[in-house]
């Protein structure tokens, strides 16, 4: 009994040993969150531009990713449907400008999944009248795939006037 003990505490020293050899030791987190602040200004680009070849660059193609959009109904699982939804996007919007602040990325132990929050303004044209949200909230995940940072999830919100009282 004592030795299958002993091959317990052994196999789960390696198991822990392989699982933290997995991540890099020579993540160059600086650098990291570098790529990752571009990708952010990747995705004001592409929405800016209607760059529909900078937006399949920086999200995941994969069928299980999801972004939530300002739209109670706007819940978007696959890349299809988020491409999908972006290409009808840019059919009706146009002049688009958005900027961005209050960024906040952090980057897990391993240096392959990150997060983030910023608050984004976000200006176009629709119907032919200037339209303008202000305060945007944009979260979400990205994961390091080949090499490159790309969104596998995104939540997009507005914030709401709510008087709770004091």
């Amino acid at each position: 009994m004592r030795n299958f003990y002993i091959l317990i505490a052994l196999s789960g020293l390696f198991l822990w040993n392989s699982c933290t050899q997995t991540c890099a030791d020579n993540v160059n987190r600086v650098d990291e969150i570098i790529a990752i602040e571009n990708v952010l200004e990747e995705y004001i680009i592409a929405n800016e531009n209607q760059d529909f070849d900078l937006i399949e660059k920086i999200w995941s193609p994969d069928s299980d990713i999801v972004l939530y959009g300002t739209n109670s109904d706007e819940k978007l699982i696959g890349f299809t449907n988020i491409r999908n939804a972006i290409k009808e996007q840019f059919k009706l919007i146009e002049e688009t400008y958005i900027s961005a602040s209050d960024q906040y990325i952090q980057l897990n132990a391993c240096g392959n999944t990150a997060w983030f929050a910023e608050t984004l303004n976000y200006n176009f044209m629709y119907d032919g009248e200037a339209h303008s949200y202000k305060g945007m909230r944009f979260t979400g995940v990205l994961v390091k795939i080949d090499g490159s940072w790309r969104f596998v999830q995104a939540h997009l919100s507005l914030p709401g006037n709510v008087d709770i009282g004091e």
